[in-house]
């Protein structure tokens, strides 16, 4: 799985990567794998709140959302994000 650029959301105060293709993720396993790297993990059922740097949310259909402002930042936490779930 692939993921896009980032885009800044209409808030502009985020930015969000969808993958390509779209599809179910394993939210348990992602939450586990980021806990054992000691990340504190929010578990809303539909998707996880990874208190990293900043808040990065994962949605089931492997949408990540990033509150950030700063687009340097955004794709530095996207790819710390997809590294340490093994996406």
């Amino acid at each position: 799985m692939t993921y896009s650029s980032l885009r800044l959301c209409s808030g502009r105060a985020a930015y969000e990567s969808v993958p390509t293709p779209r599809r179910s993720l394993d939210l348990a396993k992602i939450r586990h794998r980021l806990e054992a790297d000691g990340v504190v993990v929010v578990d809303a059922r539909v998707l996880l709140i990874a208190r990293l740097e900043r808040e990065v949310t994962i949605a089931r259909d492997g949408r990540i959302l990033i509150k950030s402002a700063d687009a340097r930042e955004a794709e530095r936490l996207l790819a710390q994000v997809l590294s340490l779930v093994g996406t």
